[in-house]
């Protein structure tokens, strides 16, 4: 197997993921659908495992060999860089293969509300990026960021799993820490973080309670602090971070989130109709003193009807994001209520 010549295919195609798996050939992800790269046959199991060996550090395959299970980026000069996952299935090594831009698009060019530009001058609190893997979590993230990188003289440290984007210090000076090469988890850098004069403070992702906790306290002590979740929206978002904890500590979470939450952005991508690539639906919704209520006394189901009359502010519900991107002609009509928070709602809604 010519694992340089697959990965010249996958990007010259303009794919977004790679897989390598035994007994097939290898796929590729192309607008939401899976291919075969074409001209290479089936993988046997020494194929993905001499893949695996030419692309793991040490580190990385002594995290396979103990857990069969390791997450680490990839770069193949002048062509790409990759966010990898190696596992097992079946006994033998299995790849997925994320390819990352090497150049972060500006914000204004990925189809996102002109709010979650203005989400960029917030000074502190916790702004949340959420959606299904693959959605565009870690771009808009990354577009936030640079956003500020060229506005202020600030202190920004990422911690990250693995580095995605590679972020160049502009008027910011910019650390990127690696989970397994820096830091040993995100608890563990969000512990130390406070002590290492941030500004800013990026935190891949929200998966547990200790990294929750840690990453809603640095929003509290004053620092602006961005994260994800897999979650489909702003109410599942609440409820998915007060669920992590002990029933006998949730009022004081709702209080604590209520007082730190500054925004929730939930992404879902579209494949286009109307040109090639793809197309984000984006829930907003902002923490005005209405929505900080409802999350304080544990009403979260009341706030999609905040959301839907509070337009005039700038937040918008999916299904409203959906339809606008249908009425636009972006996307399909079988593709938008697939999708939709209420699909038969959102019927109506098209139909009207």
């Amino acid at each position: 197997m010519n694992l340089l010549a697959i990965i010249k295919q996958v990007i010259e195609a303009g794919a977004s993921d790679l897989h390598l798996v035994s007994g097939h050939e290898p796929m590729m992800r192309h607008r939401t659908i899976l291919e075969p790269v074409e001209g290479h046959g089936m993988l046997t199991p020494e194929d993905c495992e001499q893949a695996l060996e030419q692309m793991a550090s040490h580190v990385h395959m002594k995290t396979f060999d103990e857990h069969l299970d390791s997450d680490f980026s990839f770069e193949v000069p002048g062509v790409a860089r990759f966010r990898v996952n190696a596992h097992k299935q079946r006994r033998s090594i299995a790849i997925a293969m994320r390819a990352i831009k090497e150049e972060i698009p500006a914000l204004d060019k990925l189809n996102l509300p002109e709010v979650v530009s203005r989400m960029t001058y917030l000074p502190r609190g916790l702004i949340l990026v959420t959606g299904d893997t693959g959605s565009g979590k870690s771009t808009t993230l990354a577009a936030m960021i640079e956003m500020m990188n060229h506005r202020y003289a600030k202190h920004i440290i990422t911690i990250e799993d693995p580095i995605e984007y590679k972020l160049v210090s502009r008027k910011c000076m910019i650390e990127q820490r690696e989970l397994g090469d820096d830091v040993p988890s995100f608890a563990s850098g969000l512990r130390h973080v406070l002590r290492q004069d941030p500004d800013i403070i990026l935190v891949g992702e929200m998966r547990d309670l200790e990294t929750t906790s840690a990453a809603i306290t640095a929003a509290e002590t004053g620092h602006l602090v961005l994260s994800t979740l897999h979650t489909v929206n702003a109410s599942q978002t609440v409820e998915r971070i007060v669920d992590m904890y002990p029933a006998s500590q949730q009022n004081q979470i709702r209080a604590m989130l209520a007082n730190t939450l500054q925004a929730v952005v939930s992404q879902t991508l579209f494949k286009r109709l109307d040109a090639p690539g793809m197309v984000p639906a984006v829930e907003i919704m902002l923490c005005t003193p209405a929505v900080r209520n409802l999350i304080r006394e544990g009403r979260v189901f009341e706030i999609p009807n905040v959301i839907e009359t509070n337009r005039a502010l700038g937040m918008t519900s999916l299904d409203s994001a959906i339809a606008n991107l249908y009425f636009n002609g972006m996307i399909t009509r079988e593709d938008a209520v697939a999708q939709a928070a209420y699909p038969d709602k959102l019927e109506r809604m098209l139909a009207a």
